[in-house]
């Protein structure tokens, strides 16, 4: 029989981020950082420098192991934002959040391959392009260069269309489909010289799916880990997270959401995307025993 130590050791895998390695022997968050005036959640409340930095400084002393900074919406009806605005609004917080946390991974969310470049140059280690390299004729070629991880999230559509459900139709089998689709994503992406050791999926809940879609997603999860990259999952108060409580409240969305975060640590998932770092830090630390412990094979 293999014992939970020696399996649990065998599958730990580590994440290339620029310079840093991101083991995955226990659950890893990354804290979510809006920088924009309207995200869907908490639009505008986490704009100005020093409320970004001190936000994140609380992220990290909850037991964010990331910070995840976006400069662009991507709520449903999202507008783009022109280049020049979302350096602006991204550079300054990177800049600032390397000189304080330098032992902290920074990742940027955003479409743009100019915005990841300046991104990385102000200290950031991570791509989370919520297109998977779709948007940016330029963004494949940048991050092999600059040999930063790699997010590669499912989406259809450009950001004003993908948190909607204007391309949510699917032939057949929607999951068996996403799963095809993220996986040719992320073909390109090792065709194009970003080592395999540097790239994470998302399955992106919410983008491009209905809610029922985004279930059946969640609940085969393990279909999507079979492709064998690190599995990033971001159901943070996410549409169909609230649709599944009576109440909307931010506190009940929160839960929900842990909940949720637990079942795709079950099904695989390594990495969260969250607002609420300390409810998921002690709900996945607290599962992660048993979310190892189940993918032992007795004989």
């Amino acid at each position: 029989m293999i014992s939970v130590r020696e399996r649990s050791a065998a599958e730990h895998r580590a994440w290339r981020t620029g310079s840093r390695e991101i083991v995955l022997d226990r659950p890893i968050i990354a804290g979510i950082l809006n920088v924009t005036p309207d995200s869907f959640s908490d639009g505008g409340n986490f704009f100005p420098l020093r409320m970004a930095v001190d936000h994140a400084r609380l992220m990290i002393h909850e037991g964010a192991d990331i910070i995840d900074v976006g400069g662009e919406s991507t709520r449903p009806g999202a507008k783009v934002v022109p280049l020049d605005e979302e350096l602006r609004r991204i550079v300054p917080v990177i800049r600032a959040l390397r000189e304080e946390f330098p032992a902290v991974a920074i990742s940027i969310d955003t479409t743009k391959a100019a915005v990841v470049q300046a991104a990385v140059d102000a200290g950031a280690d991570i791509v989370n392009d919520v297109s998977a390299l779709r948007l940016d004729a330029g963004m494949a070629d940048v991050a092999r260069e600059c040999g930063c991880g790699v997010v590669l999230m499912h989406s259809r559509g450009g950001v004003e269309e993908m948190a909607s459900y204007a391309m949510s139709s699917y032939d057949g089998d929607p999951v068996a489909a996403i799963v095809s689709e993220i996986q040719t994503r992320a073909e390109i992406a090792v065709g194009r010289g970003i080592g395999r050791e540097r790239i994470v999926l998302d399955p992106g809940f919410g983008f491009s799916k209905t809610s029922a879609h985004s279930i059946s997603l969640l609940a085969r999860l393990d279909s999507l880990e079979m492709l064998g990259f690190p599995l990033m999952v971001g159901v943070s108060r996410k549409r169909f997270v609230t649709e599944a409580i009576e109440s909307g409240t931010l506190d009940n969305r929160d839960e929900s959401t842990m909940a949720f975060n637990v079942v795709a640590l079950m099904r695989g998932a390594r990495i969260f995307r969250v607002h609420n770092v300390g409810l998921n830090r002690r709900a996945l630390d607290a599962v992660w025993p048993v979310a190892t412990a189940s993918k032992i094979d007795e004989s």
